[in-house]
């Protein structure tokens, strides 16, 4: 039985006000075992929500955007992200989840930006192509952000904050149709610069994503020492003001330690990867 089925217990009437906490704080003690799972990396984490119901609500978050926000009409644009995104797509490992992937490129110059959603959609923002210098760069965003998706963080950060509240009902709001297109909901699903709800990601989901999408650009063909690269060309723009993506993807000094940390393994993937015959020629076009 679905976690979610569970939200629809109810107390009988005669049950007293003591009574029904202890047996909602059971309900919530149960819930919080239940619910624990492994990530990819061996990280243990809080999961409540049916992964069905994550894609359907990234699904619909993902049409929410495109309606709100324009498209890029140029062509040679569509294309060189494509390619990009379609080359770490293409490489991820098989694992029964989201193989297919929507791509979509948002006309917004003055944001700095990138997501990834349950149910296979990405959006980049015009923004990020001033910052992301090269192919290669762009993959560390892509790579980074598909990794959250299959990390689960939007899943761990909804049931952390349905346990920090500690009630039933909320839960069951933030799993409505009409509560799906609510903005906190949608900040906790990693789109908090669109909506100016910031919730940043927690350190260690922050440490995952970076690793496990340093991996994901290195099978893909993509030269992992450009994330290096891509993290001290965002250091740089945060002199005009910070990005949005460093708005819910806080970068600390130790974030670049880390990539650099994991780089030997990477660069062996790379290897790997490159001998195989990935090696993606992705042109970026002359007007970025």
């Amino acid at each position: 039985m679905s976690l979610i089925h569970v939200f629809r217990f109810s107390a009988p009437s005669r049950t007293g006000p003591a009574r029904r906490i202890v047996l909602t704080l059971c309900l919530l003690l149960a819930l919080l075992a239940a619910g624990c799972a492994t990530t990819p990396t061996g990280r243990r984490q809080l999961k409540l929500i049916a992964p069905e119901r994550m894609q359907r609500m990234g699904n619909q978050a993902y049409r929410e955007i495109k309606k709100e926000t324009p498209e890029v009409e140029d062509k040679a644009t569509r294309d060189y992200v494509r390619c990009v995104c379609e080359a770490v797509t293409s490489a991820l490992p098989r694992n029964g989840k989201t193989q297919d992937w929507r791509i979509t490129v948002f006309r917004k110059g003055d944001m700095i930006n990138a997501f990834a959603l349950p149910g296979g959609n990405i959006g980049i923002y015009t923004g990020l192509l001033e910052v992301a210098e090269t192919p290669a760069q762009l993959a560390t965003v892509v790579s980074h952000e598909i990794a959250h998706v299959r990390l689960e963080h939007a899943n761990a950060r909804m049931s952390a904050s349905f346990a920090t509240q500690a009630g039933i009902g909320l839960m069951g709001a933030m799993l409505g149709i009409e509560k799906e297109r609510d903005r906190q909901i949608l900040a906790l699903m990693g789109l908090g610069a669109q909506v100016g709800v910031i919730l940043p990601y927690t350190r260690s989901q922050e440490t995952e994503a970076d690793v496990l999408g340093l991996e994901y650009m290195a099978i893909a063909g993509f030269d992992p020492a450009a994330s290096i690269e891509l993290w001290q060309n965002m250091r740089k723009a945060a002199g005009k003001g910070p990005p949005e993506f460093l708005s819910t993807h806080p970068s600390k000094g130790t974030r670049i330690d880390t990539l650099r940390k994991n780089l030997p393994r990477a660069r062996e993937l790379f290897r790997k990867a490159r001998a195989s015959g990935r090696n993606p020629q992705c042109p970026r076009p002359q007007s970025q």
